[in-house]
């Protein structure tokens, strides 16, 4: 077999795992969800093959979980770059090299617990024996923080931030100290220097920090169902209802078609736009 033949079918055969693997487990569920989703349910739940539109004509009846979630994913993923960001920057110029690894660590040591016994937690912190009673203790009353956006989103913070400071800590961690050095020397103010230099050379990490966070928040279940204690609800609530309660497959597959169709096209957008730079995409795609 001569070299030109060859180098495709090795090619070939190194990617047919991954080829297989997304295959089975990202194209085909898509394709059968899809499917479902123009069909009708039966009688005692479940799907009955069909063609319509009326699952997706009866997407605005679940419009309060998609508009808390388009409003407190993006959010929640704002706070967790806003409050990443400085951590990162931190560790990366500010830690001594040979302690950057430990404290790199102790920032991904929350996932090394349940994610649920996190949120009992602080369930415990912003319940009325918690929080709110420390800011009743000192004159400061009628605060209710369990069981609203608020808690949401302190919850999203802390939940997501470990995945958000690495990413950001690996862009960081390549910045030439030279530049910083420079800009003060041409007598550039720490803010200006922030803006033009440190900020788009750690964009790409930003970016992937943020699309990590953002597509897990956007599907996620057991956060608003335990800080929103069932009155903040997100689609990932609303999938659950449709699937395993009221079995009505058909609409709860155009639910979730839905959600993808707007995560792809929120994600498109934000690369154009926010990563205007080719080599910056293909860096925060890696």
């Amino acid at each position: 077999m001569s070299t030109h033949t060859r180098s495709p079918l090795v090619t070939g055969l190194l990617l047919a795992p991954a080829g297989i693997f997304f295959f089975f487990l990202l194209i085909l569920p898509l394709v059968v969800m899809l499917v479902f989703s123009f069909g009708e349910r039966a009688a005692a739940g479940g799907y009955v093959p069909t063609f319509t539109f009326d699952n997706y004509l009866n997407l605005p009846a679940r419009g309060k979980a998609f508009l808390n979630t388009l409003t407190l994913a993006p959010l929640g993923t704002l706070l967790t770059a806003i409050i990443a960001f400085p951590m990162a920057y931190f560790l990366a110029v500010k830690v001594p090299p040979k302690w950057r690894v430990v404290m790199l660590v102790l920032v991904m040591a929350p996932f090394w617990t349940s994610q649920l016994m996190r949120y009992y937690a602080w369930i415990m912190i912003l319940g009325s024996k918690g929080l709110p009673a420390w800011l009743a203790w000192i004159g400061i009353t009628d605060i209710r923080l369990l069981n609203t956006p608020t808690a949401v989103l302190i919850g999203a913070v802390y939940g997501f931030l470990p995945l958000m400071v690495p990413p950001i800590y690996v862009s960081l961690e390549k910045l030439d100290k030279r530049l910083l050095e420079a800009s003060a020397d041409l007598g550039a103010t720490p803010w200006r220097t922030f803006w033009q230099i440190t900020l788009p050379l750690a964009l790409p990490g930003v970016a992937t920090g943020s699309m990590l966070v953002f597509i897990l928040l956007m599907g996620d279940y057991i956060l608003p169902q335990y800080l929103g204690g069932g009155k903040v609800f997100f689609i990932g609530n609303a999938l659950v209802d449709l699937f395993l309660q009221s079995r009505n497959w058909p609409y709860g597959a155009a639910v979730s078609v839905a959600l993808v169709a707007i995560m792809f096209v929120t994600i498109f957008f934000y690369m154009r736009f926010v990563l205007g730079k080719t080599d910056q995409r293909r860096a925060a795609l890696v």
